[in-house]
């Protein structure tokens, strides 16, 4: 196995958002060649925390003004530059956020949505999630697995490092 040492990462924060009932937020992404179903959120703007970069993307994407304590639940790196346009790919914090469901409605316009390559929103159960057959997909590829893990046992002391 090679060792690469890769110029540009995007660093990004991303809001595990579960309701009441432990459903879970999710932003349809249409890019070139897949349709993803992710979290809310994004990249980590010079200066930004990570917290404050999450909390900016939840009120920006879904219209959620989020104050509560954000606590880190996953850790993804990503290689390659389908992940990150204009990156050699990409690091993502996932941070579980605890919501009243709500219907997704942010600050950004439809035009600004369809620019950051977001189409809809929609809550998911887990079972949904585990059982879909479709032709979409879901970021990250294991978000059935590790959303199992994070509500039976809740969250470790240390984020759960995920693949692809």
């Amino acid at each position: 196995m090679f060792d690469h040492v890769f110029a540009e990462l995007r660093h990004a924060a991303r809001g595990v958002v579960l309701d009441g009932e432990n459903r879970i937020l999710l932003c349809r992404c249409v890019l070139p060649g897949a349709v993803v179903w992710i979290t809310p959120g994004g990249g980590i703007e010079e200066g930004e925390s990570a917290g404050s970069a999450l909390r900016r993307e939840l009120l920006e994407e879904v219209g959620l003004n989020f104050e509560g304590p954000l606590r880190p639940v996953w850790h993804q790196r990503l290689i390659g530059p389908e992940y990150a346009q204009g990156y050699d790919g990409v690091i993502n914090d996932y941070f579980l956020v605890y919501a009243e469901a709500f219907e997704p409605a942010g600050r950004l316009s439809e035009v600004e949505l369809a620019a950051e390559h977001l189409t809809s929103f929609r809550w998911w159960r887990l079972d949904e999630i585990a059982d879909y057959q479709g032709p979409e997909l879901f970021g990250p590829r294991d978000l059935a697995a590790a959303l199992d893990e994070l509500i039976a046992e809740g969250p470790s002391e240390n984020p759960v490092v995920l693949g692809p």
